[in-house]
């Protein structure tokens, strides 16, 4: 009987030692992930602060191109060297409510949900995290990354910060990135000399630049664009635009 109680307690003891390990096993590795991930959360906060006033060097979206054509054109330009119409004509065309909200458009989602997630409710901050910060492309690992994200650069940068990048990162065409690479493909003109219409129509092709074009545009880009126009001229008149324009 003594034997027996003697194996039973070594038994006993054996798995409590595994439990023991497998336990200390889980707390390092638990340990080293709340690492990484506060690691990358530092790397990208303090990105986030560099960029308030070095401008991104590239994006994802621009290297992948770069790689897929061997060149691509972009010039960076300040947001005061662009016509004020481009800026107010992205706003109404992308997110109209964009001075007056914190990251994340509510009407806009509620409305995508009621419409079955059929239409985008994105705002031009959500989509600057995406190009700067991220990746293209639908998954949920990269949504919930740009949700997490969006307010930390709405915290850090000015709103007239938010649409200069946004302005100078976004495709505009094959191989186009940036309003100004745009303004003279298409019009010969640089971006401070577009015109409400010019700047309408680029808008206008804002959502799907490989696929639509500007200066042979469909009756539908040119009824968007038509629309876009009348949308910045009341974003303007209301004061929509005050948090962009000086």
């Amino acid at each position: 009987m003594a034997k027996k109680a003697a194996r039973k307690s070594r038994g006993k003891s054996k798995k409590a030692t595994r439990s023991r390990k497998t336990e200390t096993l889980i707390v390092r590795i638990r340990r080293w992930v709340l690492r990484v991930i506060g690691a990358l959360a530092a790397a990208f906060v303090a990105l986030v602060l560099l960029y308030t006033v070095v401008n991104p060097p590239i994006t994802h979206t621009i290297w992948s191109e770069w790689r897929r054509l061997g060149k691509v054109d972009r010039e960076w330009v300040a947001i005061e060297d662009m016509s004020p119409h481009m800026a107010r004509s992205v706003v109404a065309a992308e997110d109209a409510n964009f001075c007056l909200h914190w990251g994340f458009d509510v009407n806009a989602i509620r409305d995508a949900l009621e419409d079955g997630g059929n239409r985008g409710a994105s705002t031009i901050s959500q989509q600057v995290v995406k190009n700067v910060f991220l990746w293209q492309g639908r998954s949920w690992v990269r949504k919930a990354l740009e949700t997490s994200m969006t307010p930390v650069v709405e915290i850090f940068w000015s709103k007239k910060r938010i649409l200069e990048v946004y302005l100078n990162v976004a495709e505009t065409g094959e191989g186009l990135f940036g309003i100004e690479a745009a303004a003279r493909k298409n019009f010969g003109v640089s971006s401070a000399q577009l015109s409400p219409v010019q700047a309408a129509r680029l808008a206008a092709i804002l959502p799907s630049p490989r696929n639509r074009s500007v200066t042979d545009p469909s009756v539908y880009t040119r009824r968007r664009a038509a629309a876009i126009r009348d949308g910045a001229a009341t974003i303007r008149a209301d004061g929509r635009a005050d948090c962009f324009e000086d």
